[in-house]
């Protein structure tokens, strides 16, 4: 029973099936049926060996999967903060800046200030 379980865990790899059934009927044969102590003891060895190569397979391929993903995000850093930012003073200042448009749109282009001046280009750039 013990081995079954042990079996259906490691269902990813073949070769660890294939260990896990040849002991589980050599233990079977051995003693008339009955398992003794040391073949328990060698099969709970064997099948905890070949659990923990299976995960270790498991962890080093997490880890590269993590490293490429790393890797994209240091790359993309730049892009992904300037759209962000972008984002943030569409969402936060858009309402504002088409507050204060009407006013603006009346003035003169001569006596627009600077700053007045940005906010109209903004908003004509963002809409």
């Amino acid at each position: 029973m013990y081995l079954s379980a042990v079996s259906s865990k490691l269902a990813g790899s073949k070769y660890s099936q294939e260990c896990v059934a040849s002991i589980a009927s050599s233990t079977a044969k051995f003693d008339g049926g009955r398992v003794g102590r040391r073949s328990l003891l060698l099969s709970s060895t064997v099948t905890t060996l070949f659990a923990a190569a299976v995960v270790v397979d498991t962890s080093d391929s997490r880890t590269a999967l993590l490293q490429k993903y790393l890797k994209k995000s240091e790359e993309n850093k730049e892009k992904n903060d300037k759209e962000r930012v972008e984002n943030y003073y569409k969402r936060n200042y858009k309402d504002y800046f088409g507050f204060v448009e009407g006013t603006l749109r009346a003035k003169d282009k001569d006596q627009l200030s600077e700053s007045e001046r940005g906010i109209l280009e903004w908003l004509d750039k963002n809409k």
